[in-house]
């Protein structure tokens, strides 16, 4: 069995990683940690688990205690927390997977400028994979700390990296108009997130300042090979989770709908996550699934390629995904547990 910690079990990515290590038949939880609940029961916090995981919360500040105890880390902490649990594990020699967005940059100015938070583990960034299954699995295999990808690039990247790898598309045209479940903003107070701010509206934010906006450039890039540019606006939809990605890019020379299908489904021959579909995508399709579906349309009138992706954000936005990382790490199915 491989034995796991997860440190910020219990904000909404903590607990649907909670949901699928306790359902997998290889993964031991041996901690949860939380700042806010600890020592109470985690189906104190979350009483649907009840009789599924009435583990006694432990403090953040007491996980790396039980260090020697796990084989793998996952932490699920907002951006500038996990440096000095990341770098615990790593001495330790125990794998790490990071949920958020402390190494998945790998310019820490870049990093810096976005996040306005000053990196302490810049010695750690080149031993850290962007855990994106679908481009760098060969890459994740050996590596010991994976910086999980963030909800929007993983929907934002997988729409367009065929077209760039195959350069059916201008680098630079490329637009990206996303929308997300209320759950991609965590588990906070915060007026804004309320149900009646929420219900009955839809707003766009962080327009043209979208913290995975380098995230989704500096990917894209390494799939195309120079430098890549993208236009990211999010939205807020009234709904808990999911993200719908539509994605518009000009096509400098004719290519036939058929023809980008076929490129497409080879592109992604090998990835079990990923569903081309030919009929429209739509969130309640992946709602609690690790799969990303994505279809695509030719607009011959402005010669531009539209495609469509949808994700939970949640689960192959976040602990799906981590989980996918961890099979892959210890030699397992990329697909087990997450059926």
């Amino acid at each position: 069995m491989i034995k796991t910690g997860i440190i910020g079990s219990t904000g909404y990515a903590g607990k649907e990683l909670v949901k699928i290590l306790a359902d997998h038949p290889e993964a031991d939880i041996v901690f949860l940690s939380s700042n806010s609940f600890d020592n109470r029961k985690f189906s104190d916090v979350y009483p649907e688990f009840k009789g599924i995981m009435d583990d006694i919360l432990i403090h953040t500040e007491k996980a790396s205690e039980k260090f020697s105890d796990i084989d793998i880390l996952f932490t699920a902490l907002p951006h500038g927390l996990s440096f000095n649990f990341v770098r615990q594990a790593y001495e330790y020699g125990i794998k790490v997977i990071d949920l958020g967005a402390d190494f998945r940059l790998k310019d820490t100015d870049i990093f810096e400028h976005w996040y306005k938070t000053k990196h302490i583990c810049k010695d750690l960034l080149d031993k850290a994979v962007y855990g994106l299954p679908e481009l760098w699995k060969d890459k994740i295999k050996n590596s010991q700390i994976i910086a999980n990808p963030g909800c929007y690039t993983t929907a934002g990247i997988l729409a367009l990296a065929p077209a760039l790898k195959y350069g059916l598309i201008d680098p630079y045209s490329i637009v990206i108009d996303a929308k997300s479940g209320i759950t991609g903003a965590g588990r906070k107070i915060d007026l804004s997130l309320m149900f009646a701010e929420c219900n009955e509206s839809l707003k766009a934010y962080g327009i043209a300042s979208h913290r995975h906006t380098p995230e989704i450039e500096q990917e894209l890039s390494q799939v195309y090979g120079d430098q890549v540019y993208v236009t990211f606006t999010p939205h807020l939809i009234p709904m808990q989770r999911g993200i719908l990605s539509t994605c518009y890019a000009s096509l400098p020379a004719f290519c036939t709908q058929d023809e980008v299908y076929s490129l497409y489904r080879e592109f992604y021959k090998d990835s079990p996550f990923i569903r081309i579909r030919e009929e429209f995508v739509e969130t309640r399709f992946v709602k609690d699934t690790n799969f990303c579906d994505i279809s695509l349309r030719i607009d011959i009138r402005t010669k531009r390629l539209i495609v469509t992706s949808s994700i939970d954000n949640l689960v192959k936005g976040a602990a799906g995904q981590a989980v996918q990382n961890m099979n892959i790490l210890f030699g397992l199915n990329e697909m087990e547990g997450l059926s």
